[in-house]
């Protein structure tokens, strides 16, 4: 798996949730609305999901061996880290890896 491009749409500071994210993959597959969430003892990044009629949420797509999830979520939580040392505000606009410039104007900043 060759992650190609991660962009950090929406950084949050109230609640659990830090971020919402999206991976391409091998220039060919985007995976949106994945989420960067503070868990009780580090940040955790979870799956696009589902609730299901029974209340069961179901991950829509997913890492399947343990060394690809590890290597997607380092990638998904390096990106999240660097993008909020360049914004430590949150940012409501979609902004894409490094987007300095539009960061930086009022307007996105809210």
């Amino acid at each position: 798996m060759n992650i190609t491009d991660i962009k950090v749409r929406r950084l949050l500071q109230e609640g659990r949730l830090r971020a919402v994210v999206s991976v391409t993959v091998d220039d060919e597959i985007a995976i949106h609305d994945i989420k960067v969430i503070e868990g009780p003892e580090r940040l955790f990044v979870a799956m696009p999901s589902r609730k299901e009629a029974n209340g069961v949420f179901r991950d829509i797509a997913h890492p399947i061996s343990p060394m690809a999830r590890r290597q997607f979520e380092d990638a998904v939580l390096t990106a999240y880290k660097h993008e909020l040392a360049l914004h430590p505000q949150p940012v409501i606009e979609s902004l894409p890896l490094g987007a300095v410039a539009a960061a930086a104007s009022p307007a996105v900043m809210g």
